[in-house]
C-alpha cells in the first residue's frame, strides 16, 4: 500500500525549521506514528521500515522528520545542538502538530530522544503516548566509542574518535539532500568512498549496497558542526531513570548482536529499567536494523500502533450487542 508523503518545512515554537514528512489517515482511533532518527542521519533512515509498514496495511498517520543540524532541517549550530533540545524539539511537533495518541519509535539519538522527552516532558508522555520503540540505543554510558573492542584497542578507538570528530566539523560543508538510487548513479563520490567505512562500522552482514550509500548520503547531509555537539551532547546522555515516566506504556526494545555503535547491553539496561518492556534481538544484525531488519522493525512498531488502536464506535456496539 502506498500512502503520498507530504514533506515540508514546519516551524516550531522551540524557533527551529524542521523538514518534516507526513502521510496517512489522522484519528480514527488509531495513534499518530512518529519516527525519530539517529545521529548524523536524517528521515530517510526510515524508508524501508515504512514502506514495509505500508505494504503490511498501515494506513494510519505516520509522521518523520530530521532534527535539528540534520538533513533538509535548521541547524542550531555548536550552541544548540543537543538531545535535550532534541526532545523539546520533538515535544513542540507533538503538541502543536500532531493530534490524538501517538507510538513514538527511535533509532539511536532517536531513541536518546525519546528518554529526553520522558525526562523534560513527562506530563506530556503519560498524557499522550500509547506506546514506545527503542531501537538500537542507549540509554547511557555513550562517553566512549569502542565498538566492542575491549582494553587498549577499545581506548584506542575511543582516542581516535576525538580527535577525528573535530576535524570533521572543521571541514563545514553539508552536502544538499536528495536520495541515493538504488545503483548508486547520481551519488557523491566522497560517500562512495565512504561505504566500505559505513559497511563495517554500522552494518552486519549482507548489507545492501543502495542501503550503506543512503547512511553515507545522510551523513554528508547533516551539518558538521551540529554533528559535532550533538556527539559531545550523546557522550553526556544519563537517562536510564528517566525511563520511569515510560513504565507502563507498551514498549519495544530493539537490537542487533552486531551492533558497534549500542550493543545488547545497553538493550538490556533499556528493558530492565521497563520490566513490562519486551527485547527483540536480532541476530547478525548491525546498527542499522532500520534497513538491515526492517520487516522486523515494521512488524513490531505496527504491533504497538495495533495494541494502541480504539475500535471505532459502530463497532464497539455491535461487540456489546452480542453480549447477553
Amino acid at each position: 500500500m502506498t500512502l503520498h508523503e507530504r514533506v515540508g518545512p514546519l516551524t516550531l515554537t522551540t524557533g527551529i525549521t524542521l523538514r518534516v514528512a507526513r502521510a496517512g489517515a489522522r484519528g480514527g482511533g488509531v495513534p499518530t506514528l512518529v519516527l525519530v532518527h539517529g545521529w548524523s542521519q536524517d528521515l530517510r533512515t526510515w524508508d524501508r521500515v515504512v514502506g514495509d509498514l505500508r505494504t503490511a496495511g498501515l494506513a494510519g498517520e505516520i509522521v518523520r522528520y530530521d532534527h535539528r543540524g540534520h538533513g533538509g532541517s535548521e541547524s542550531g549550530g555548536s550552541s544548540a545542538s543537543t538531545v535535550g533540545l532534541a526532545a523539546d524539539d520533538l515535544a513542540a511537533l507533538l503538541r502543536d502538530h500532531v493530534e490524538g495518541p501517538v507510538v513514538l519509535a527511535g533509532h539511536s539519538m532517536g531513541g536518546m530522544t525519546l528518554m529526553a522527552l520522558a525526562e523534560r516532558h513527562p506530563d506530556l508522555v503519560r498524557e499522550r503516548v500509547a506506546g514506545a520503540g527503542f531501537v538500537a540505543t542507549a540509554s547511557d554510558d555513550m562517553a566512549d566509542l569502542t565498538l566492542g573492542m575491549p582494553g587498549r584497542r577499545g581506548a584506542f578507538v575511543a582516542h581516535g574518535e576525538r580527535i577525528v570528530m573535530p576535524w570533521l566539523a572543521s571541514l563545514g560543508n553539508r552536502a544538499p539532500v536528495h536520495r541515493a538510487d538504488p545503483e548508486g548513479s547520481g551519488v557523491h563520490t566522497r560517500s562512495v568512498a565512504l561505504a566500505p567505512v559505513v559497511r563495517r562500522l554500522v552494518f552486519g552482514r549482507n548489507a545492501r549496497r543502495a542501503d550503506v550509500l543512503s547512511v553515507a548520503e545522510q551523513t554528508f547531509a547533516a551539518d558538521p558542526v551540529a554533528v559535532l555537539a550533538f556527539r559531545e551532547s550523546i557522550g553526556e546522555h544519563q537517562r536510564t531513570s528517566s525511563l520511569e515516566a515510560m513504565r507502563g506504556v507498551p514498549t519495544v526494545v530493539l537490537v542487533g548482536t552486531r551492533d558497534r555503535l549500542c550493543p545488547l547491553d545497553h538493550a538490556r539496561t533499556i528493558a530492565g529499567a521497563l520490566p513490562d518492556a519486551e527485547l527483540v534481538v536480532l541476530p547478525g544484525a548491525g546498527h542499522m536494523i532500520t534497513f538491515e531488519r526492517s520487516q522486523e522493525v515494521a512488524a513490531h512498531l505496527q504491533g504497538l500502533v495495533e495494541a494502541a488502536t480504539v475500535p471505532a464506535p459502530d463497532i464497539v456496539r455491535k461487540i456489546e450487542s452480542r453480549v447477553p
